[in-house]
């Protein structure tokens, strides 16, 4: 069973419960990942790509990257200075 992915909770938390959340952290993170950050996940030559393909079904893409970062983000973020 697939465990739940960590999404940060809200990134702009309000005081209202009853309305929507809004972005969450995870979301945040992502959307704030520099070029740096992408090219980080990205496959740097055409064999690595096709790895990665056989490995996981899907290209990677700079979604996937951004994301990717945002989970290291938030991995981080819970074990602390």
């Amino acid at each position: 069973m697939n465990q739940p992915i960590n999404d940060g909770g809200p990134a702009f938390p309000l005081n209202d419960p009853l309305k929507s959340t809004g972005m969450t952290l995870r979301d945040y993170f992502a959307a704030s990942a520099s070029e740096e950050d992408i090219k980080e996940f990205m496959p740097t030559t055409q064999k690595a790509a096709t790895i990665f393909y056989e490995d996981y079904g899907f290209l990677p893409s700079r979604q996937w990257a951004r994301y990717c970062h945002a989970d290291v983000m938030l991995k981080a973020r819970e074990e602390g200075p």
